[in-house]
């Protein structure tokens, strides 16, 4: 799971993410949603120990992220759009350099890339070519792939889907549902209220570094009429 308390980050004179707090519990996924600039990006990097806080607190699977960053990162797995890979290596063998830092070996890693390659719907052929010679949405399943490999209690997704096409957005959302079904615990940061609608169990609408509304998706359309970016662009001019 993943506890939030007063988060916050600040940057010289300026407020990054200004006190935010929620909670995720296992095999839900968490809507973080904001236009650009809001501070969404900056609440996932402290919650992957990238960023220290400046004030507040957070758990990520039962750790505390300034005082046990590596337990923090033996359970968590990060996706961002745009993420890369050595794209002159196979997908075998990009599985292989990742699954070493996991203490993954043998016949060990060959079952978890076996059991990545199966939810993400990657056929041997293709994890057999140079990651250069993919597809783009057949790369961000590599870029997945090399971050579940430990099978991470925690998932964070950042704007996973940028860049993608129609078919490769399907996938990554269809994973995010059927990961969520393992009992695993995930945030979705996006704008795309679109996607958030069809995958996230609550949502957070968070601008200008504040959380500024928290509740169930049934809540958030409740607020919007039936439309989750009706209710987003409703919560953030009432707060304005």
């Amino acid at each position: 799971m993943i506890e939030a308390i007063n988060l916050q980050k600040s940057y010289q004179k300026t407020q990054a993410v200004r006190g935010i707090s929620f909670r995720v519990q296992p095999g839900e996924v968490y809507g973080l949603l904001g236009p650009n600039g809001a501070g969404k990006t900056t609440t996932l990097r402290m919650l992957a120990t990238l960023l220290k806080p400046t004030g507040g607190s957070a758990k990520v699977a039962g750790f505390d992220v300034l005082r046990q960053p590596l337990e923090v990162r033996r359970n968590l797995g990060i996706v961002n759009g745009g993420m890369k890979v050595y794209d002159k290596l196979t997908g075998y063998e990009v599985l292989d350099f990742f699954g070493s830092f996991y203490d993954l070996w043998g016949p060990k890693l060959k079952e978890r890339i076996a059991w990545a390659a199966e939810l993400l719907h990657i056929e041997p052929s293709v994890l057999s070519k140079q990651v250069r010679q993919m597809s783009t949405g057949m790369q961000q399943k590599i870029v997945i792939a090399r971050a579940i490999l430990h099978q991470p209690q925690v998932l964070l997704l950042d704007e996973a889907t940028a860049g993608l096409d129609v078919f490769a957005r399907r996938a990554l959302l269809d994973f995010v549902k059927q990961y969520a079904g393992l009992g695993k615990t995930l945030v979705y940061s996006t704008h795309v209220m679109s996607e958030a609608e069809e995958v996230c169990d609550r949502v957070g609408f968070i601008d200008h570094g504040l959380l500024v509304f928290e509740g169930s998706l049934q809540e958030a359309l409740e607020l919007g009429s039936g439309n989750l970016e009706r209710a987003f662009i409703r919560r953030l001019e009432e707060a304005a």
